[in-house]
């Protein structure tokens, strides 16, 4: 793989060189991506500067975004932004990726789903508790076999697949813009989840 891709942990990231390359600017990289999603020594290569990662499925999602043609256009940042300035324009890039990103939800018959559903309220453990935070062990409440409970624990196994889009909040700020932008994640999370499998719709309703 070339020097401005890098695979770790089966996740591709791209260096800064590589953003470069694809057209960013080191303003842009700053306004839209802000903080690498890792940072440390490049495997690849032996540098004194530690090398900063961006998680590609992040970068795409962005340079789709309409924040990142405008930024583009406008030669990114010509000087240092105020970091008030710079949030913001973080936090536009990362609901417009949120908005327009696709999820893709695995697609399994429903038998197989709920096999894997009691194996992973089981695995959870007698202290997880229900998955919108009940006090009934998961363990006994998917070992009675109540067909609520399993409903349930169908949406937190898909929620759980789900999580590599958490990736996306990455760059979002502040209390209050994280949490507007994981709303809307779990939003369109629960959205594609309940078109997938219409019999989770009612659970995916109840849970927003």
């Amino acid at each position: 793989m070339s020097e401005e891709g890098i695979v770790t942990d089966r996740m591709t990231y791209v260096t800064l060189e590589g953003l470069r390359r694809r057209g960013w600017t080191d303003g842009m990289v700053r306004d839209l991506l802000g903080h690498p999603d890792v940072q440390g020594r490049n495997p690849r290569r032996w540098s004194v500067a530690p090398v900063r990662l961006y998680l590609l499925a992040r970068v795409e999602a962005v340079e789709r975004a309409p924040e990142f043609a405008a930024c583009a256009r406008a030669g990114g940042a010509a000087g240092r932004v105020a970091p008030r300035v710079a949030a913001e324009r973080r936090r536009r890039a990362v609901l417009a990726v949120l908005r327009a990103e696709p999820i893709r939800v695995p697609v399994l018959p429903r038998a197989e789903l709920e096999r894997r559903a009691v194996r992973y309220g089981r695995e959870a453990g007698d202290g997880a508790g229900s998955p919108d935070g009940g006090g009934v062990g998961a363990q006994d409440r998917v070992g009675q076999g109540g067909a609520g409970d399993l409903v349930w624990w169908q949406l937190a196994y898909l929620r759980q697949a789900l999580r590599p889009y958490d990736a996306l909040l990455d760059g979002v700020s502040g209390a209050a813009g994280r949490a507007e932008a994981e709303r809307l994640l779990r939003q369109r999370v629960d959205a594609a989840i309940a078109q997938a499998y219409p019999w989770l719709a009612d659970a995916c309703r109840g849970r927003r």
